[in-house]
């Protein structure tokens, strides 16, 4: 629970104050708890029918959750009340990913009900960090995507936006990531295995897909049979999303995927009890997991048929809501705002398109205009692999009518080049939205930016190099549709939540309207060279730090010490992310060890955390070699106590609040020019951790508001990336620095995996045979400099603590407020419509 302090009117008795807020949310009467009557009572005993002192710890979780629900969920129901009496333009944000985290403390945090919980709490005699722990992280995201996601949800509820979420009901999540013999595994995420509290069910509000293929068991395995059309039933679960204050509490909508309500008897009735719910089990395999291993035709099929019922059951909802108060189509632009996070739900255009077309019957201009001045399109990578391109054979057998749509929007946008640029072949080629070849593929991204008003990229360098290199020529046939919107976090959950001892400084300090407006924190900088604050920012750091120790040997029965350096680098393990390059900064700081056991060094303790993609096998040898780095370390005396590595399994939102608040250093060590924005590096920054990183993504930003004098950066820039490709030669660094040379040999002389052999080949030849493409060594000594200054500064506690402070105190940009406060400017044209 926060520390944050609610204020109880003068001569008020705290349950007066609690009264207030009762009513404040429609409740009346009804208390919390303390009576037989009162919600937590009864939830405890009807919902679960045991004796009250029987309940264990997760039926008192429900019961909890289910009793602050019950506090919002008239002024949930009022808000949407609200929206359809104003008929205000509403925002939909389609997003494949939801990275949500828990949502008990966050709720009683935004609802501003930490009085009301901790009388309960106290009242109940209840462990409220047990209590935290019985709610699993909701599997709806994996990485950054789906984090920032959540956090413009809570953002756009803060701001009083009317605005929803579309996404998937995932029953699996992911994958659970366990480590075994330093290897990753994976397991289902059952995180819906109990009652979600916070989730309702809208089965009266189903819609119906339509796909142009049915599926049949054949030898244990589903098949598409082409031609014989079926259907899809989509659910809705709504989940509250409060924001702070809660005078608005919008809707995150998830949808799974059902049948229709029938099997084939006959087949059944013959004793092909599979073959009967073939259908049925297809049906409900399509979200039952997020992001299927993509490395099989029919695990990319199934992803197909995600975006493509993501679209179709959000755009079948959202129209259903405009057509209440709106009978005029060309209204639609005025009343509707749709957000593509990223190029995954791009079939949106298409299906707005059939909409219009087959549904209103309107004429292709007037169709195509409506559905360009409606749809926004945020790109959020530079990566070629990840601007999705999609069979044409997938389409004509699922979807004919949309491709029939993609092909005419193609070939008027083909024309409209020509006319502009006449003889260009290259170019025309270039922006086609098909591509040709032995299989021919539609280009979502491509699709994206033709039929949406505008492209954001999320960060200024991101934005910069899409529009002039990943799709220059579309950027010149748009120039006024291109614009950036850098990233954010909200300071809710990554400040006020996560790190009560820091908020509450900061509080303290300078009063409590940072919590809306993060800007605010630029106050701070005078008291950088103020004692009394510096020492009150230690006194909460050094708490953080001991709390996370704590909570790690409690959940892990791993051990930390919270007196050395919190070095850490969090975050989608993938070779541009370069965790390799952080691992060999490591083992040459061993060898460094090794060479002078009296050498001074400041003891450190160096944590990851990530996941791997199941196929990408060159990231989970990398999460191996990690994990063999650690043991090695530990089982050497000269080092023991001295340099640690952690490799923290199943990083989630819930070990990111407990470890970004205890951190030291944040590494954001990326190859220039491939991360798009990151968010976990303002999530640090906000923290206090200083930054050791590469000029890439918002960290450029970050540098330039705190100055680059109070950031540890290195390594080449994106435009000496992409100018030394032809020539780099990862051997010259192995000839000519020693450390490198050294650091390479023992992890092919088995150094790290004696029992092993030839485990960490590949390694070795991404980085020398095979070019080293994201130039892990050309960067490696000017990363190792950097290093030696960091720890140099961290020697002088008042001086590192300046700019800890600074660093803070310049992180008010990085808010997603700020964010969704242009998105609505600058892209949507949308206003707060505040619920009385």
């Amino acid at each position: 629970m926060t520390t944050q302090k609610m204020a109880i009117p003068s001569g008020a008795t705290a349950g007066e104050g609690v009264a207030k807020f009762l009513r404040q949310y429609g409740c009346g009467p009804v208390e919390f708890t303390g009576a037989d009557s009162a919600l937590y009572e009864r939830h405890l005993l009807f919902d679960n029918v045991v004796k009250l002192s029987a309940a264990g710890a997760r039926e008192r979780f429900e019961a909890f959750a289910r009793s602050v629900r019950d506090i919002l969920s008239q002024r949930w129901v009022l808000t949407e009340d609200t929206y359809q009496r104003e008929n205000p333009k509403r925002i939909y944000y389609l997003s494949m990913e939801f990275l949500i985290g828990r949502s008990l403390a966050n709720n009683v945090t935004n609802l501003l009900l930490d009085p009301l919980a901790k009388q309960a709490v106290k009242a109940q005699n209840l462990d409220w960090i047990n209590l935290l722990e019985q709610e699993p992280d909701a599997g709806l995201g994996n990485g950054g995507l789906g984090r920032l996601a959540a956090c413009f949800l809570d953002s756009m509820a803060t701001m009083q936006l009317p605005a929803m979420g579309y996404g998937l009901r995932y029953e699996y999540g992911i994958f659970r990531q366990t480590i075994q013999d330093g290897w990753q595994h994976e397991q289902p995420d059952n995180w819906l295995r109990r009652p979600d509290p916070w989730e309702v069910a809208r089965p009266q509000e189903k819609v119906e897909v339509k796909l142009h293929s049915s599926f049949e068991m054949h030898g244990g395995s589903l098949r598409v049979v082409p031609g014989k059309p079926s259907s899809l039933i989509g659910i809705p679960f709504d989940r509250p999303i409060v924001g702070y204050g809660g005078k608005t509490i919008n809707t995150l909508r998830l949808w799974a995927a059902a049948t229709p309500d029938y099997f084939d008897f006959q087949e059944f009735s013959r004793g092909d009890f599979v073959g009967a719910l073939a259908e049925k089990l297809t049906a409900e395999s399509l979200t039952r997991v997020l992001y299927p291993d993509d490395s099989t035709s029919m695990g990319q099929g199934l992803r197909f048929v995600q975006e493509y019922f993501l679209v179709a059951c959000s755009l079948a909802d959202l129209m259903r809501r405009f057509r209440r108060n709106n009978t005029d189509w060309n209204k639609l632009p005025e009343k509707v705002a749709i957000q593509l996070n990223d190029t995954h739900p791009t079939m949106a255009i298409p299906e707005l398109m059939r909409i219009l077309l087959d549904d209103a019957h309107l004429g292709w201009d007037q169709a195509w205009d409506i559905t360009q001045r409606t749809v926004g399109y945020t790109n959020h990578t530079l990566l070629p692999e990840a601007l999705e391109r999609w069979p044409v054979t997938w389409f004509e057998m699922l979807l004919p009518r949309h491709v029939e749509i993609i092909y005419e929007i193609n070939r008027r946008f083909l024309d409209t080049v020509r006319a502009r640029f006449p003889g260009d072949e290259g170019r025309l080629e270039r922006v086609n939205l098909i591509e040709e070849g032995a299989q021919r593929r539609v280009r979502m991204a491509n699709l994206a930016i033709v039929g949406s008003h505008s492209t954001n990229g999320v960060a200024a360098i991101h934005s910069e190099l899409l529009r002039t290199t990943t799709v220059k020529d579309l950027a010149e046939m748009y120039p006024e549709r291109f614009n950036n919107k850098t990233n954010g976090v909200t300071p809710r959950r990554w400040l006020l939540l996560a790190n009560p001892g820091l908020a509450q400084a900061i509080t303290e300090a300078i009063g409590d309207g940072w919590i809306t407006d993060l800007a605010l924190l630029n106050k701070l900088k005078p008291l950088a060279g103020d004692s009394s604050f510096r020492n009150a920012f230690c006194k909460a750091k050094r708490e953080s730090k001991a709390a996370f120790a704590n909570w790690l040997e409690t959940i892990s029965g791993q051990t930390v010490d919270p007196d050395t350096i919190f070095d850490c680098q969090v975050k989608r393990i993938h070779e541009y992310k370069r965790q390799l390059l952080n691992a060999l900064r490591i083992v040459v700081l061993y060898n460094r060890l090794r060479d002078n056991p009296k050498l001074e060094m400041t003891p450190r303790t160096f944590f990851f955390a990530g996941k791997a993609a199941p196929a990408y096998h060159s990231a989970k040898l990398i999460i191996k070699f990690i994990n063999n780095l650690a043991g090695t370390i530990d089982g050497d005396p000269a080092t023991r106590g001295r340099i640690k590595v952690v490799f923290l399994p199943e990083y989630c939102v819930t070990v990111a609040e407990q470890l970004i608040p205890a951190s030291d250093v944040s590494n954001q060590i990326s190859t220039a020019g491939y991360e798009a924005s990151g968010t976990s590096n303002m999530k640090f920054m906000m923290n206090g951790a200083l930054t050791l990183g590469t000029r890439d993504g918002a960290t450029i930003e970050m540098a330039e508001e705190a100055g680059e004098e109070n950031f540890f950066l290195f390594g080449l820039t994106a435009d000496q990336v992409s100018g030394s490709r032809g020539w780099y030669n990862p051997h010259w660094h192995y000839e000519n620095e020693p450390e490198t040379h050294a650091a390479l040999d023992m992890i092919a002389a088995d150094f790290f995996s004696r029992n092993e052999p030839g485990a960490f080949a590949p390694l070795r030849d991404t980085l020398l045979t095979n070019g080293d493409h994201y130039m892990h060594l050309a960067d490696l000594q000017a990363y190792l400099d950097a290093d030696q200054r960091l720890v140099a500064l961290y020697g002088n506690a008042d001086a590192w603590a300046r700019k800890a402070i600074l660093n803070v105190a310049s992180s008010g940009k990085f808010s997603s407020d700020r964010t969704i406060a242009e998105y609505a400017i600058g892209i949507w044209n949308a206003e707060p419509c505040p619920v009385e």
